[in-house]
């Protein structure tokens, strides 16, 4: 996975997204993501730093099968509010 952790006035973002994904656009009619190397370019990461990242998180965004089931694994997202855009899942959620 690739995690990008960003310190904002509002506390900790954190964009992950699975190996690869970088540069596509996914559409599915109303919905549309562009995976940009701006937004999710970051290193490298694995499953624990992921996992570390996400619990510090103040809010996250997350592309790609193995990203979204890890954050629904670790119970920061709830499997009803993943969005499958043209057969790639996203998520984001939002800590207050």
């Amino acid at each position: 996975m690739i995690l990008t952790e960003r310190e904002t006035p509002k506390g900790l973002l954190v964009s992950v997204c699975d190996r690869g994904l970088i540069g596509e656009t996914f559409e599915n009619g109303k919905f549309s993501i562009t995976v940009t190397e701006e937004f999710y370019g970051g290193e490298e990461a694995g499953e624990s730093e992921v996992v570390n990242s996400l619990a510090r998180a103040s809010v996250a965004n997350l592309v790609g099968e193995r990203s979204v089931s890890l954050a629904i694994e670790q119970g920061h997202v709830e499997e009803t509010n993943v969005l499958d855009i043209d057969g790639t899942l996203h998520a984001q959620f939002l800590r207050m």
